[in-house]
């Protein structure tokens, strides 16, 4: 994404707040902030995320098991939502108990909204967090440690925990996503109130 399309990205997704189911909302400005696979967000549980260690397990990736690093900004938006019990999904289906294998339709809508070309998918956005990642001094151990990307190798310190080089990179990269899409503080995310997000 160019600089311009963060801050209509941005836009479009305080403007879906309204009009589109809130876990698909919130579901890709997670994206946005950790340049995370869509599967991956879609099939986290609560289970798998500590919010005091800023960390999320991710017990079948593309790549395996695999551990990653969480901003504050990311954390943030996952305390600002409901959470109904460990087991649940993070980012529940608007029907059922199954994964929301919708969202590439909401966030089609979304993109919509924002007026952004059709072809800016999940997967533009995984490229777009990489490249922010890069543009900020990143190494490239630590963007593939940050995404997990297929073909790299996690070395083992970075396997139980996350270092403090890894929260920082993934701050820095939030941080500067947030700034282009116009969230002057993530603090000011709004809590979302979803009810009977089984049903």
């Amino acid at each position: 994404l160019a600089e311009a399309e963060y801050a209509t990205l941005g836009a479009g997704l305080r403007q879906a707040e309204a009009t589109i189911w809130p876990a698909a909302v919130a579901c890709l400005h997670f994206l946005v902030l950790t340049g995370w696979r869509s599967g991956e967000a879609v099939a986290l549980r609560w289970q798998d995320v500590d919010l005091a260690r800023r960390t999320a397990v991710l017990p079948d990736s593309k790549t395996g098991r695999s551990m990653r690093p969480l901003s504050r900004a990311a954390c943030d938006l996952l305390c600002a939502l409901p959470h109904l019990s460990d087991g649940a999904l993070v980012f529940p289906a608007s029907r059922g108990d199954g994964l929301m294998l919708g969202f590439k339709k909401f966030a089609r809508r979304i993109v919509v909204l924002a007026s952004l070309p059709v072809d800016v998918t999940p997967h533009v956005l995984r490229h777009s967090f990489v490249s922010l990642a890069a543009d900020l001094g990143s190494s490239e151990p630590t963007i593939g440690a940050l995404i997990v990307h297929k073909g790299h190798t996690i070395t083992s310190r970075y396997v139980h925990s996350a270092d403090a080089v890894l929260l920082a990179a993934a701050d820095a990269v939030a941080r500067r996503t947030a700034e282009l899409m116009g969230e002057s503080n993530t603090a000011d995310i709004v809590p979302l109130h979803v009810a009977n997000a089984a049903a």
